[in-house]
């Protein structure tokens, strides 16, 4: 196994670099179709998410892998690889199977515990199946790590140290109120029909609105899903689809929006949102100013400018005179007696003070105390005077944006009466949000079960040269039998067979402990050797063990092949 993934999220870099690096439907499939074209890669896989990026691929060259899907994650996004670099993290072998297991069981997502990313896994393994990219390594990696989340959750109480983004979204929405309690009643338009915007949907019916609008650019899609809601059991909501060029008329009357949609550019713009609100309110909502800055003057540098000041004027911290308290502070005694003839207006021959001993030091010193006293003791302004801020009033409009890029203009943020968490103010609350227990636990999961597939991974890949070893045993058998048929030609069908059974039970009784034990050896780290060890002992053809092993694959990668269970 040569699993290799280079990605960057959420933890490593910024989410205006998430943003410029989000990759299309088409991106990711043109990614996928190129990385297996590559020298490098044998198979692979992209798993995109709204706060991450990861290419899975097989590589038989680690440094030439990571420089390969390196410059290909970069020609795709669009993000220069010099820019790139710096954000990306790299996983090898046992360390990708531990970073995807993780990500599947929820560790590694903005909200711990979150059991969204199962879908976008499952997601991920479909579209590397359908486009033929995947084959038994990424498969079984995929799969079990499907397993593996849906074990922690089953298991563990990871689902109480965290929620889907949705849930966490919408509780910043309500500024610390049930959910369930702020949504009651309220109306909401709903952009884009994918995975993200249904759950939302689903979950905004749950908590209580009156009504769930959605809009998307393929109609059928927002009517299949505005029709899975009014006729939900489990809520009483109305539902209806409209086409996307309705949605600024549905924001005079929505109270929530939540949107996620795959566009590349904005969906909602400031001066949209604006009119939305001014629709329900009747006044334009101000834009709130950009914070004051104190402007007023600092201290006179000196009393007279600063040429021929003995200080080093750079040390100077800002908003201290030359002259003040604090800027002679801890100065030895010669500089002191320097600062206050310059203070003082006049010069020092240090070779007169010298000469005059001690006593002349106390007198240039008291100059130097009377010099400030002159001129003031400079106050300390090691920071502007907080500023009262005029109240924000309340919001009126309520936007969650889910998207990556993001569909709604950032300078919402700013407009007074709207309310917008997105997914950059989302990291930002959930870098504080309490971890459960139960991660702990969780963690233990996954990493017995790196180990486990790490195991089966590494046993998988001695099987074809046993299965190739116990074919030739069987060609042996079968060759000596016919020779014996051949020197005995009046030998009944009843001793042939007898005779026929006992040579395969030596043969079986022969094999048996040499491949029961090679098969235990070679599931431990370092035992990919046992497998070459018994080829070059018995002597096996390369090719057979090869088409023993395509076989192989051909069956667990594609299911119709198999024969009935």
């Amino acid at each position: 196994m040569s699993l290799l993934v280079v990605g960057l999220s959420h933890r490593s870099a910024p989410v205006s670099v998430l943003e410029r690096a989000s990759l299309s439907a088409d991106a990711q499939v043109k990614l996928l179709q190129d990385t297996v074209a590559a020298e490098p890669a044998t198979e692979a896989a992209v798993l995109a998410t709204c706060n991450r990026i990861e290419l899975y691929a097989d590589v038989d060259k680690f440094h030439a892998g990571v420089a390969e899907l390196s410059t290909l994650l970069a020609q795709h996004s669009g993000v220069g690889l010099e820019e790139l670099t710096p954000y990306l993290y790299v996983h090898y072998e046992d360390r990708a199977v531990h970073h995807l297991f993780s990500v599947a069981c929820g560790l590694d997502s903005m909200v711990v515990g979150e059991g969204q990313i199962l879908g976008q896994i499952k997601d991920s393994l479909a579209r590397a199946q359908e486009l033929h990219t995947a084959g038994r390594l990424i498969n079984d990696l995929f799969q079990q790590a499907l397993r593996v989340g849906k074990r922690a959750h089953s298991e563990t109480g990871i689902d109480r140290a965290g929620q889907s983004l949705v849930t966490f979204g919408l509780e910043q929405l309500a500024l610390g109120s049930a959910v369930e309690n702020w949504a009651r009643g309220r109306k909401a338009l709903v952009i884009g029909a994918g995975s993200m915007s249904s759950l939302a949907a689903a979950t905004l019916a749950r908590a209580g609105v009156a009504e769930v609008v959605v809009a998307n650019r393929t109609p059928d899609r927002a009517e299949r899903l505005a029709q899975i809601l009014t006729e939900g059991d489990d809520t009483d909501v109305q539902a209806r689809a409209v086409p996307m060029g309705s949605v600024p008329f549905e924001l005079t009357r929505a109270d929530v929006v939540v949107s996620c949609t795959g566009a590349t550019g904005l969906v909602l713009t400031a001066d949209v949102i604006a009119a939305g609100v001014e629709s329900r309110t009747g006044e334009q909502p101000a834009t709130e100013p950009a914070p004051a800055v104190d402007t007023a003057p600092l201290p006179p540098a000196s009393a007279g400018g600063d040429e021929g000041c003995p200080l080093d004027l750079s040390a100077v911290q800002p908003g201290f005179s030359v002259m003040g308290e604090a800027a002679v502070a801890g100065m030895d005694a010669a500089t002191l007696e320097q600062h206050a003839a310059w203070a003082a207006g006049g010069t020092l021959d240090r070779r007169e003070a010298a000469r005059r001993g001690p006593e002349a030091e106390a007198e240039l010193i008291g100059a130097l105390a009377a010099t400030a006293s002159s001129v003031g003791r400079i106050p300390e302004r090691r920071r502007p005077e907080p500023v009262a801020e005029a109240p924000r009033p309340e919001p009126v409009l309520f936007l969650l944006d889910l998207a990556m890029p993001r569909d709604i203009d950032a300078a919402v943020h700013r407009l007074a009466g709207v309310r917008l968490v997105d997914i950059e103010s989302l990291a930002e609350a959930s870098a504080d949000a309490p971890m459960a227990a139960d991660v702990d636990q969780v963690r233990r999961i996954v990493s017995d079960e790196v180990a486990a597939f790490g195991a089966a991974q590494r046993a998988a890949h001695i099987t074809p040269t046993v299965v190739a070893l116990r074919s030739m045993a069987a060609d042996v058998v079968a060759g000596e039998i016919a020779r014996l048929e051949g020197r005995l030609p009046g030998l009944d069908d009843k001793h042939r067979a007898e005779i026929t059974q006992t040579v395969r039970r030596v043969v079986d009784k022969l094999l048996h402990a040499p491949t029961v034990r090679v098969k235990q050896l070679a599931a431990e780290p370092g035992g990919a050797g046992y497998a070459d060890a018994l080829r070059t002992l018995f002597d096996l053809d390369p090719e057979t063990v090869a088409s023993v092993s395509r076989a192989e694959e051909s069956t667990e990668t594609n299911p119709e092949n198999r024969g009935p269970a």
